[in-house]
Formats: structure tokens, sequence, C-alpha cells
């Protein structure tokens, strides 16, 4: 028995475990999981959990292939406190005894020893934002808080009491976990939430992400609300975001390599961390076919506000100080935010690929040129322009187009059986963006039935 089984093994006892949640996410992020009995973590850690993996979702494979194979990383260990006697693992796919290269959580952790054997570990801390709502009789789904109705609603204290029993249980759960719940608000749209956690290294976080959403999807769900991550629910509202703060440590000496307090443009970062910032910018709209990776994430998108205040979702290829307009954000020296990642990202994909961005980045020392100061928002489309500044694509089919052409992170997400992943990766995506187009919306039937 591997020292990993013990550890999981005594941790399972002390918590009194009766079952286990073996559990993967497959390309679009969504969870997948058997149920263990704890009796049974013995079969469970020496061979795995057996799935089909076509009924599976996205994880290339059809029928007629042989099962997928869930290895538990003891290290993901997590109690589900509102089931007692549950807990989660994470787990990397295996096929047939070899690591399956279609699996998001191994990609991460190829990019992440690309990242390592160069001396940087890669931390993430993730601003993961959702929506509460309820649907009424007639199936309709609507804003859970009837009366958060407020024009202009974020941090507003009475409609984050309204939502206290729901907001400080993930809170409290998320301290109990070691997590570190720093914040919690009321966002931007009526029954918008944000709960946030202390960074990690980001395979770390990107297993914190998937365990957060599920947490929150279950415990609404308990108090007979739905939860969304959905990049853009409702046409008039904030959509939500998943802003991604990155940052390079030394794996040696554990120094933070983006931090030069004497930095000549202000905003307190090393020239690492100006190269890395240049590589996003410069795989802006590749990038952005992973981190918005749906249909819905480029109607989040855009200069224009929505009734609940501003769209918080960036239009340009640009970086800037503590100017959320920004598509990269530097708040403070230490760490760079990428504004355009939405609630649909993969998070083991989109650290994936914004890693190995930077990284290019690095190795060509790309120069990202002086930070934006400007409200881009504001800003005349003649002036933006003139200085040349880039669009992010329009649609999922711009981003798809611009991914499958970048040589860049072709190689990072690495190769399958058939293929390089980006392309299979980019055919999924095709494929859901013209199912979606092939649909005639009421919004068309609306405007031209009649007009010609």
């Amino acid at each position: 028995m591997s020292q990993g089984t013990d550890e999981l093994r005594s941790k399972a006892e002390k918590d009194k475990v009766e079952f286990f949640f073996a559990m993967f996410v497959d390309m679009h992020g969504k969870p997948c999981a058997k149920l263990v009995p704890a009796e049974a973590l013995d079969v469970l850690m020496s061979g795995g959990a057996g799935f089909a993996g076509f009924a599976a979702g996205a994880i290339g494979q059809s029928p007629a292939d042989p099962d997928l194979v869930a290895v538990p990383d003891p290290a993901s260990y997590t109690l589900a406190p509102w089931q007692p006697g549950l807990a989660v693992v994470q787990c990397d796919v295996h096929v047939e005894g070899a690591p399956w290269p279609y699996s998001p959580r191994l990609i991460l952790k190829q990019v992440l020893e690309v990242a390592k054997s160069r001396g940087f570990v890669y931390q993430v801390g993730c601003e993961a934002e959702y929506f509460l709502l309820r649907r009424t009789p007639e199936g309709r789904l609507v804003i859970a808080d009837e009366v958060d109705s407020l024009e202009l609603p974020c941090y507003d204290a009475k409609a984050l009491t309204r939502m206290y029993n729901h907001v400080t249980t993930v809170s409290k759960y998320m301290n109990q976990f070691g997590w570190a719940n720093y914040a919690n608000d009321h966002e931007d749209a009526n029954g918008q939430f944000e709960q946030n956690f202390r960074h990690a290294d980001a395979l770390t976080t990107a297993d914190r992400v998937v365990f957060f959403r599920y947490m929150v999807h279950t415990l609404a769900q308990q108090a007979g609300m739905t939860a969304t991550f959905m990049p853009k629910p409702f046409t008039h509202l904030t959509g939500n975001g998943l802003h991604m703060h990155s940052s390079l440590w030394d794996e040696a000496t554990g120094a933070e390599l983006f931090v030069d307090s004497a930095d000549p443009r202000g905003l307190g970062l090393s020239e690492t961390a100006y190269h890395f910032i240049g590589g996003l910018l410069d795989h802006a709209s590749s990038l952005a076919a992973i981190t918005c990776p749906s249909v819905n994430s480029y109607k989040r998108m855009g200069v224009g506000a929505p009734l609940s205040g501003a769209t918080w979702a960036p239009a340009y290829v640009t970086y800037g100080g503590n100017n959320r307009t920004q598509m990269l954000r530097v708040s403070g020296g230490g760490s760079v935010e990428n504004r355009a990642c939405d609630g649909a990202a993969n998070p083991y994909l989109a650290m994936a690929a914004q890693l190995a961005a930077g990284l290019d980045g690095i190795d060509r020392r790309a120069d990202p040129g002086e930070p934006n100061r400007d409200n881009l928002y504001e800003l005349p489309s003649e002036e933006i322009a003139r200085r040349g500044i880039r669009s992010l694509p329009p649609t999922l089919l711009h981003a798809i187009e611009a991914l499958t052409g970048n040589d860049i992170l072709r190689q990072a997400l690495g190769k399958t059986a058939d293929g390089d992943y980006i392309d299979y990766y980019a055919s999924v995506k095709r494929r859901e963006f013209l199912a979606w187009h092939a649909v005639v919306s009421e919004a068309e039937v609306d405007r031209y039935l009649t007009l010609f």
C-alpha cells in the first residue's frame, strides 16, 4: 500500500468517511463521479474507478473505446460537510494503464511540469461569480431573492443579508477546508454573488474551483434554488466572470518573481512579469477560445453598460493598473488578473493555456508596451483604431479559428493518438457553435417575420 493511500485512509477514518466521490471533469468542466464505499478504498487506490468514457462527456472517446479509469489524487481529498460521511477526491484519467491525453487535469499537470523544469511554480487565485435563481411555477428562471431589484445592487448589504444563510455556509465550509475565504459580496447584478479564497499552486486552485462550483450548486439546490456560473444568463444584467490572478514563484527559494518595487512603469512588477503579460496579450485571441469557451461567453463581453451598472468584462486586448476596463488588470505588484475568463471556463485548461502563453512571452522577452490608463468603455472607437488596440474575438467561432493557428498553445496542450488536442477541442467547439447558430431565435422572428 502506498504512502498516499495510508494518509488518505488515516484522514478518512478520522473524519468518519463512509463514501468517496471519485471525480474528474470533461472538456467542458462538467464533474463526473462514481460513489465508492470506504470499504473499497484499496480497490479505488490500486485500480481506480472505471467509466464508459463516451457517456461521460467530451473526453475523446467513442462507444468502441476501453474504459476510462479515474485514478485519485490523495492530495485533493476534501470533505463534503453538507453530507456527513462523504469525501471527494479529484482524479487523473488513464486508459489501459496510460495517462489519457484528453484529461484536462493531466494537460495542466504537463504544462506545470514544463514550468517546474525552468524553476517556476505557477500560483493562481480565482474569483468565481455566480447567480442564485429559482424557477417559477411556469418554469421561468428568475432571481431567487424577489426583493433583489435595485438598479445598482452591487455590495448591497440588505441583499447580502437576505442570502446570509447560503453565503455564510459556503464561507464556513471554505475555511473548514483551509482555503482561507477572505471576502464574500453581492456582485454587480441582481442575484449575483462572489466568494473569494486565497491563491495556491495552479493544480490545487483548479481542483478547488471544480469543488467550489459543485458545492455551490448542491447547497443552492438543497435550499430550493438554482445556482449558475453561466457567463451571461440575462441579457440586461452583468455576466459571470472567473477572473484568474497569475503569478510565478521561484521553486528553489519560494521568492515571488513578479514583484519589483522599483518598477519604472509604476505597477510594482518585474521584467519577468511584463514578459508574461506580453505573452498573454500576444496570444489573447487564441486564449479566449479556452477562457471564454461557450457561445454565450461572447454575449458577456463588450463596452456597453447593462442595466445593473457596468459590464465589467473586457472588449479589448490591453493591460493596465487598477483599472477594471482592461483585459489584464494589475491591482498591486505580484500578480496579473485576466478578466477575459468567464464562468464557463474549464479551470484546468484555462490555467494550462495561460501559463503556456505567459512562458512564451518570457522566452521571447515580449514587451507589452506602456500600461493603458484610459477608461476603455468611454474611449471613442476612432481613438481605439488610431492606437491599434485589438478587440477580443466577437464569437466563439472567431476565437477557435485563432486557436487552431496558434503553434505555442498547440504544442502546450499536447498530442493524442488521433492528432493534436487543440484540433479535438476545436472540433467539439465548432459543433457547439454551429448547433447554436442553426437555431432560429425569437429575436430573429420578431425582427424579420414581416420586415421584407
